[in-house]
């Protein structure tokens, strides 16, 4: 009897791929497409271009019938709401920077993903992600993929153990090219037409500060204006609202002082941006909290050396991690970095075995 796996598809050319290849080695599929927000009522009459869009939900349902697999839809607005939404909203108003996507991965999709497959008895969940799971000493470790410059590991910091041992991910092993190779091979070329979207998938225009306006329309918080300032307090001008602005950001700023002028901090409190030059970006360490350790039971080192990683594009850097508990690591490079922002993920790497990540507290 052949084994049954739920694969996680968003109607594009990766998780199509995925249950190709799933089908090819032998397995029973079954397509899962989870609608996460109610994009008609974000959107209006406009097509969805973010991840899981209706479009996408009907691409994947398409796509499921021209391979031959079953494919279901399923309902987690609720859940999204509660959570995601939620956090994302909260972060932004706490004057930190979210991150959404990974946070998803965790909490929202692997668990409704693992619930959804023992109701179907399915084996193991599967999906596009460009990574690899391997078992060492007992522990399923997440590796980089074989292409480097796709490689996903990042955004997958914290799956549990129970989790990955679970987990499926076909395309580890593969160049994007080979991937669109086999779409072309099972006349998928519409996949290959597709662009691929890297914006959160409830904000596809990308505009934010737009969705935190609306949705705080009735709520007892209200964004107000404040001042934009330098380290030394000297005002120079007033923005529209500290939520409205990300450390490292430059543009909309609007404020001339000869050289560029960027975020560099954010002051709750008193409602202020703070403004500098890019070198008054860098910083030499971080603090992290919210730690999963993926490769170790835990961690017996005081301190090791890592490369660490403080964004999806980041090539990471040599970094020596010291634990200080349980629940909150320091890192310190091994040169002045650029762009760590609170609320983001750092994750730290031993070759390509991802070794664990958390989100960046503050930074020095």
């Amino acid at each position: 009897m052949k084994k049954r796996v739920l694969v996680a598809m968003s109607g594009g050319v990766d998780s199509s791929i995925a249950s190709f290849i799933m089908h090819e080695r032998g397995y029973e599929v079954i397509g899962i497409t989870m609608k996460t927000w109610d994009y008609n009522n974000l959107l209006g009459n406009k097509k969805s271009i973010g991840c899981c869009s209706l479009n996408d939900i009907n691409d994947a349902r398409n796509i499921s019938v021209k391979l031959g697999f079953s494919h279901i839809v399923l309902d987690i607005r609720k859940d999204f709401e509660n959570y995601i939404i939620d956090y994302f909203i909260k972060e932004y108003l706490s004057g930190r920077t979210p991150n959404p996507c990974i946070l998803c991965n965790v909490y929202i999709k692997w668990n409704i993903l693992l619930e959804k497959a023992n109701i179907l008895n399915c084996s193991f969940i599967v999906t596009g992600h460009y990574a690899n799971i391997t078992k060492i000493n007992k522990r399923f470790v997440i590796s980089k993929s074989k292409d480097k410059k796709k490689d996903q590991s990042y955004a997958l910091w914290g799956i549990s153990q129970d989790n990955l041992k679970k987990t499926i991910f076909p395309l580890g092993n593969l160049m994007k090219k080979e991937v669109k190779f086999f779409a072309k091979k099972k006349n998928l070329n519409i996949l290959l037409e597709k662009s691929e979207s890297y914006e959160i998938c409830f904000i596809p225009n990308n505009n934010y500060r737009l969705f935190l306006k609306n949705k705080l329309v009735g709520s007892n918080y209200t964004i107000n204006s404040g001042e934009f300032v330098l380290r030394d307090g000297t005002i120079l001008g007033y923005h529209q609202g500290y939520p409205f602005y990300t450390i490292g950001q430059r543009k909309g700023i609007n404020i001339f002082l000869g050289y560029p002028v960027y975020v560099v901090d954010l002051e709750k409190k008193y409602n202020r941006v703070i403004l500098g030059s890019f070198i008054e970006l860098s910083k030499i360490g971080i603090y992290v909290n919210n730690i999963n350790i993926v490769k170790y039971f835990c961690l017996n080192k005081k301190k090791m050396n890592v490369i660490t990683k403080i964004n999806y594009n980041d090539i990471g850097t040599p970094s020596i991690l010291e634990k200080l508990d349980d629940n909150k690591i320091k890192i310190t490079f091994s040169k002045k970095i650029y762009g760590s922002t609170p609320g983001q993920s750092a994750v730290f790497y031993e070759h390509d075995d991802l070794i664990g990540g958390g989100f960046i507290l503050s930074t020095f």
